[in-house]
């Protein structure tokens, strides 16, 4: 332990420079999962605030489910009258509209029923009560939209009065505003530049939420003409979720094996030109397991200095960013992370591990003349 310390003083220079790419390797992986996490959020928080077990759809909607699903009352009677099931409608469209403070946003129209499991409640104002009222979530506010605004629906012309801000929600990078599923099916099914209210919209509906154990949804598809996930299995309905997912994902792999390879290469070459060193002290009667151990010493002080540095960057640039860019590090997630990023350049250092075992103690007796 001494010993290995005294290196590090001694070739602080080269360690050092390890310790910086540690640390570059480290913070770039948890501003890459910060960004992941943050994408993700800001692309379906609005689906992981529903308070639901699984949502419903109509069978011919395999993907974009949202945009392509419509779902009758009549399925949506049969799915309420299932013993051990509680079932309300979910409508989710995208569109856009301009308050007449003259703020221009887009929003996600969640459509609810009010009072149902669904509801989102309202943490400043009032929560939803009718039709023709909004409630937003705190990401439109923060764009403008204030309590007690009116806002018009482009090209619908549909007006929506603020009642209340409910906590931050989105889908697809969008802020999602709740109105009730009859307002939904106006935004949703209203032809675009109609001169009047459109007469006998469909009552139809993107999904419905439902609340029940697995066991009572057996055959209910067969018979209700529906196809049933889990609320996680929907993300993927949400726009450019599993193609985001799948990219960041992608960095974050290829960040964990590069940790390992530098590390790596790194400990392998300082071994080579510490056989000589590495075999006086075999010559001297230090064990393979202390040098081992001194070995291993040199490169947690490396790996866990870098690796923690590295995490307070990840967490510097999050707070610098802020809310600017979907970007979100939990302390939880960014333990995580940085443990892997450890555990993978420790991994490589091990590799070295071999030749710090063999070193020959006859090397500096004099059996090479």
């Amino acid at each position: 332990m001494y010993l290995a310390l005294l290196e590090l003083k001694a070739a602080r220079g080269r360690f050092l420079l390890m310790g910086c790419v540690v640390l570059l390797v480290a913070a770039l992986v948890g501003i890459v999962s910060g960004f992941t996490t943050g994408l993700g959020d800001d692309t379906v928080s609005a689906l992981r605030r529903l308070p639901a077990t699984h949502l419903a759809f109509s069978p011919d909607a395999r993907t974009d489910q949202f945009a392509r699903s419509l779902v009758p009352a009549e399925t949506l009677a049969g799915w309420q009258q299932r013993p051990g099931v509680q079932a309300t409608p979910l409508g989710v469209t995208i569109t856009r509209g301009t308050t007449d403070r003259h703020a221009e946003v887009d929003l996600a129209a969640f459509g609810v029923e009010p009072g149902s499991f669904l509801d989102p409640g309202a943490e400043d104002g009032q929560r939803l009560g009718g039709d023709g009222q909004l409630v937003i979530s705190r990401k439109l506010a923060e764009e403008g939209v204030a309590i007690g605004d009116t806002l018009t629906v482009d090209r619908l012309g549909i007006a929506l009065k603020v009642t209340g801000i409910t906590g931050r929600a989105s889908y697809g990078h969008v802020p999602a505003g709740y109105v009730t599923t009859a307002t939904w099916q106006a935004i949703r099914f209203t032809t675009p530049g109609a001169s009047g209210p459109a007469a006998g919209l469909p009552t139809q509906y993107s999904a419905i939420a439902l609340r029940a154990a697995p066991s009572a949804l057996a055959g209910a598809d067969d018979q209700l003409g529906t196809r049933t996930v889990p609320v996680a299995d929907a993300y993927a309905a949400a726009p450019g979720y599993t193609g985001e997912r799948v990219t960041m994902t992608s960095i974050q792999f290829f960040l964990y094996l590069i940790a390992p390879l530098v590390v790596g290469a790194f400990f392998g070459v300082w071994t080579v030109q510490r056989q000589p060193e590495l075999a006086l002290l075999r010559a001297m009667g230090a064990s393979r397991r202390r040098l081992l151990g001194h070995t291993l010493v040199q490169a947690a002080t490396v790996v866990l200095g870098g690796t923690l540095a590295g995490a307070a960057l990840a967490s510097a640039v999050g707070l610098l960013v802020g809310t600017e860019v979907p970007f979100s590090l939990p302390g939880l997630a960014l333990t995580a992370t940085m443990a892997t990023v450890a555990l993978a350049a420790l991994a490589g250092a091990a590799l070295t591990l071999r030749r710090v075992a063999t070193a020959d103690p006859m090397t500096m007796l004099g059996a090479g003349r």
